[in-house]
């Protein structure tokens, strides 16, 4: 595999489907529409032409084709669409037709969005954007995907990396030139007081929710002793049979997850296996010791138990469940009372998980970021942070290059080959 190379691939969805959209990408894209179209376009005009075999002059379609040459293209290189019916034997046959040009070859997985990002077309926070926006399965994921796709934490990279920008050339005029008449020697606090102000606006986004909740969703774990309806309470909180439901004891040996969105927000559920002291045998404490696992890495613990008695965690939810039972022990004031079988205290429920939800999931309309690229950010922020404390414009001058360093880390300026393996191995083959 070359980045010389001309790739294609089928980049709209698996036939059989209206149209079928394939992109060729690289030096010979050219050659390969005139071999099967006769001629290449205007560029950026679509024209009708049919499509033939070169090797027996076959009709294989008749298409719209368009001609994009770079580096003005998606790919940042020349660039060839073709949009054919997009039934699965029309699309075989050029994809058959293409494979056997000479210096043509199928695309990698994420391999159109890798050589965007190779030729400048996108940086690696924007195709980090990308990616999650083409796993977007709720709306607040699109919202927050959309605006890293679309450059919005680039767009605020640049503006810190020219603001040290500036701060450096105060330092290096000061180093290089304070005994020139007409240079102003920059001041240090000046210097102190503009790092400061850059490090806190960093540490304000750090202090956002992270973006992979947004992909993950919000964990919430279903926890109490055996028969609190755990099991009941998930299959209301779905609406489906996810979990079975008993009146034996210990019906729930392990971790039951399911996957939900609620008013656009992305929930991960829970349930566990009751949880008690006594008469449980080997099977049921292994459930037992995943449940308090699960407590441990849990957004949010729903406790359907005596009150008190669950994990000892600021994130416990207190709910007096099976209100309907005649056992039923109601909670203190303000704790809600459930009925998931005859639907009491559900909205009341689903309003507190929302509400909740809404300080551990970023939402949406502002910027956030994911853990490789809040790492950098963290040591671009904790460098600026330092000045503050330094009088010895060497070293200064140092802190903000390291800082500097980290930024072209989160854009992908300075990056390692296997992260970036990685990120575009997750793509489709067609983007």
């Amino acid at each position: 595999m070359s980045a010389a190379d001309t790739i294609f691939a089928l980049s709209s969805g698996q036939p059989p489907a209206a149209i079928g959209i394939i992109r060729i990408s690289g030096p010979k894209a050219s050659d390969a529409l005139h071999v099967l179209s006769g001629s290449v376009p205007e560029e950026r005009r679509a024209r009708l032409a049919k499509l033939t075999d070169p090797a027996s002059g076959e009709l294989l379609d008749t298409a719209l084709v368009l001609w994009f040459p770079g580096p003005n293209s998606a790919s940042g290189e020349d660039l060839a669409e073709i949009h054919c019916h997009g039934g699965r034997a029309v699309v075989r046959a050029l994809e058959i037709t293409l494979e056997k040009m000479d210096g043509l070859r199928q695309a990698e997985p994420g391999e159109f969005t890798r050589r965007a990002f190779t030729h400048g077309r996108m940086d690696l926070a924007e195709a980090e954007g990308l990616s999650d926006l083409l796993f977007a399965e709720t709306e607040l994921q699109r919202r927050s995907a959309i605006q890293a796709a679309g450059g919005a934490l680039s767009r605020k990279v640049d503006d810190w990396q020219n603001a040290i920008l500036r701060l450096s050339a105060m330092v290096e005029a000061e180093l290089d030139f304070s005994d020139e008449d007409d240079v102003t020697a920059a001041q240090l606090s000046v210097v102190q007081s503009a790092a400061t102000d850059l490090a806190t606006e960093m540490a304000a986004m750090l202090n956002r929710p992270r973006a992979e909740k947004l992909r993950e969703g919000v964990r919430v774990v279903l926890g109490g002793p055996p028969n609190s309806g755990k099991s009941t309470l998930l299959n209301a909180l779905v609406e489906r049979e996810a979990a079975i439901v008993s009146a034996i004891a210990g019906t729930t040996r392990d971790v039951i997850e399911v996957p939900i969105a609620i008013k656009g927000i992305p929930f991960l559920f829970i349930d566990t296996a009751g949880v008690r002291n006594e008469g449980t045998e080997e099977i049921e404490r292994i459930g037992i010791d995943r449940a308090r696992q699960q407590f441990d890495i849990a957004d949010l613990i729903l406790w359907l138990g005596p009150e008190g008695q669950g994990p000892q965690k600021p994130n416990l939810v207190e709910l007096a469940s099976r209100q309907d039972h005649h056992e039923f022990q109601p909670k203190s004031a303000g704790v809600i009372s459930l009925s998931p079988l005859a639907g009491k205290g559900m909205d009341a429920l689903v309003t507190l998980l929302v509400d909740r939800a809404k300080d551990i999931v970023p939402s949406g309309d502002e910027i956030s970021v994911n853990k490789r690229q809040a790492d950098h950010l963290a040591e671009a922020q904790r460098n600026l942070d330092d000045i503050s404390q330094l009088q010895d414009y060497l070293i200064i001058a140092e802190q903000l290059r390291l800082a500097r360093a980290a930024l072209d880390a989160l854009t992908g300026r300075a990056s390692t080959e296997d992260m970036l393996d990685s990120l575009f191995g997750k793509f489709c083959i067609g983007k």
